[in-house]
């Protein structure tokens, strides 16, 4: 055969070649990768978010109980950190953030199965916000384990000094399975921008979300999901396991400020990680979430200082670290979903009612909600998720909310969004109310709640770990 009629031959099978391959080709070449500033942001944010409770909330915490259970407070937040962590890349992650009903996810991402291909070397994606604009999914399983561990953390506060350690890790696991992945999968989970590519199709998409989600309930880092949650867990647990030997009678107060102050120093600034971090990217929502962190916290540590001055007649350094914690947790549903204005009228709002949580409402209810996490985070939680349905309005500042099937920015009226809000509030205050008090009785009939109490009056560190914070 002549070589030119050969070259024509090759030349028309190697055409053929590439008309059946270019669909692939073009599918490959316009799949969007993700950005690598974006990546490496969120992966700052994660080890920041890790910082706020190894060592900052161990820290606050441990600054906050008398000198003889420090290092049990240290051991349960470290360990209980731990123990979630593991839980979270075993069955966790998948239960909150796979497709599954509005209530719960499914069981597809069991240890992370599909996040990472080793034959073929390929990462899984995960949705962001932005169209286009995928992030590796490994990087948000880490992102979101370090929110589900605090938050479990955040619980102890209310019942330390008096629970034996193998009843704290038991609850963690109950808890952590039966309140926050559900909490988590209905507030958070949702298809992402990209499913919706047809308008006429939306609301089937959007029915594969979470409760909550559907709802139109605005959470931009947790103060549902984290902060109400664990509040009112942590008052559920006060309550069951009573009031620690002493309470009323005896001194307690706590054994070192100058630690509790440097632990909501590491909080302030690892909370950066949690809120901007929550933009999923490194863009103006990320900006916008780290100017009201950095200004609401101060408002709140000013209005919080400012109401105990004229109450009591004297700032305290408690007080100021009392108010920063507020401020942060008040701001984190609304951090992304509120303008400047917003941000100030949240932190001088919550300082006072924080505040008055800590003081009358703790009087009210008469628990021995040791930290006071019911009175600063579920307080603050509500203060803030409530808020955030206000401030959200553009007439108040606020960015508004979008409608993920037209892309348009809208806002439903200050009314309907409040009421939307005020919903998801009941919601999780019952549902973790109801999980921490059966969580607790099953956790009474196989190991028991409480420490003896000689244990309990010689302190934790010695009776549950064989060590001591100090050398005395």
């Amino acid at each position: 055969m002549p070589t030119a009629a050969r070259f024509a031959r090759a030349s028309s099978r190697l055409a053929a070649l590439f008309a059946l391959l270019a669909p692939a080709l073009a599918c490959a070449a316009d799949a969007p990768a993700p950005n690598k500033g974006d990546t490496a942001w969120m992966l700052t944010s994660t080890a920041l978010v890790l910082l706020m409770s190894v060592p900052a909330l161990g820290l606050f915490y441990g600054g906050l109980v008398r000198t003889k259970n420090m290092l049990s407070v240290l051991v349960q937040v470290f360990v209980g950190f731990s123990l979630v962590t593991v839980l979270w890349c075993i069955y966790g992650y998948s239960l909150a953030f796979t497709e599954g009903n509005s209530v719960i996810g499914g069981f597809s991402r069991l240890f992370l199965h599909g996040t990472f291909d080793p034959v073929t070397q390929n990462f899984s994606l995960a949705s962001t916000f932005s169209r286009n604009t995928p992030l590796y999914e490994l990087v948000y399983v880490a992102f979101q384990g370090t929110f589900a561990a605090i938050t479990c953390c955040l619980i102890l506060g209310s019942v330390v000094e008096r629970m034996k350690f193998s009843a704290v890790l038991l609850f963690l696991f109950i808890w952590f399975t039966c309140s926050y992945c559900p909490i988590a999968h209905m507030v958070w989970y949702w298809p992402g921008p990209d499913a919706y590519t047809q308008t006429a199709h939306a609301a089937e998409v959007s029915a594969t979300g979470g409760l909550v989600w559907r709802w139109g309930a605005l959470d931009f880092a947790g103060g549902t999901v984290v902060h109400i949650n664990a509040g009112v867990a942590g008052l559920v647990g006060a309550f069951v396991l009573g009031k620690r030997v002493g309470f009323g009678r005896e001194p307690m107060a706590p054994h070192s400020l100058t630690m509790t102050m440097i632990g909501a120093s590491l909080l302030w600034f690892g909370w950066f990680g949690f809120n901007a971090g929550s933009a999923l990217e490194a863009n103006g929502s990320a900006a916008l979430a780290f100017m009201n962190t950095y200004l609401a916290t101060a408002c709140a540590v000013l209005s919080w200082t400012a109401g105990e001055w004229v109450a009591k007649g004297k700032p305290s350094m408690l007080g100021a670290a009392s108010g920063a914690v507020a401020g942060l947790v008040a701001i984190t549903p609304a951090a992304g979903n509120v303008g400047i204005p917003g941000a100030f009228a949240i932190g001088l709002g919550v300082g006072l009612v924080c505040l008055w949580g800590v003081t009358g409402l703790k009087r009210l209810m008469r628990a021995d909600d040791s930290l006071d996490v019911f009175g600063v985070h579920a307080i603050g939680g509500i203060f803030g998720a409530l808020m955030t349905g206000i401030f959200n309005a553009p007439a108040l500042g606020g960015p508004g909310s979008v409608d993920w099937a037209t892309g348009a920015v809208g806002y439903p009226g200050v009314g309907t969004q409040f009421l939307i809000q005020l919903k998801a509030v009941c919601l999780v205050f019952a549902w973790t109310a109801v999980v921490a008090y059966v969580a607790l009785r099953i956790v009474k009939l196989l190991v028991g709640l409480r420490v003896a109490e000689e244990e309990e009056r010689e302190g934790l560190d010695i009776t549950s770990h064989g060590e001591r914070a100090y050398d005395l």
